[in-house]
């Protein structure tokens, strides 16, 4: 049996699945085979603050999100490593971490 496809684990989500899930959550769009979003903050700290804030759901969803700091700026990617592509569960992580994040980091940055 392939990961994902029975036996209750998660399922790779349809393009279709994916596009209808992120115009739920403003400022995330799909790269490659993960969900990603920029968060901009004022300075170091309060992008250090919002870190720590995604350590509690990742941790009780087991589900660890890709991230890079650049100073101000964070870069959160997910993806399901276990199937290989986009669930579920990415959008579940994805919601908690918005729910973490500052109202004023809210639009993306890529620069």
């Amino acid at each position: 049996m392939v990961a994902g496809t029975g036996g209750g684990g998660p399922r790779a989500l349809s393009d279709d699945e994916i596009e209808e899930r992120l115009r739920g959550l403003s400022g995330w769009r799909r790269e490659g085979g993960e969900i990603l979003k920029w968060f901009k903050f004022d300075g170091f700290p309060e992008a250090m603050a919002f870190l720590q804030r995604i350590v509690d759901p990742a941790e009780r969803l087991n589900h660890h999100p890709d991230i890079e700091n650049h100073y101000n700026r964070v870069r959160v990617a997910i993806h399901t490593w276990s199937v290989n592509a986009i669930t579920e569960k990415d959008f579940r992580l994805a919601a908690e971490i918005e729910g973490a994040a500052e109202p004023e980091s809210a639009g993306p940055s890529e620069s």
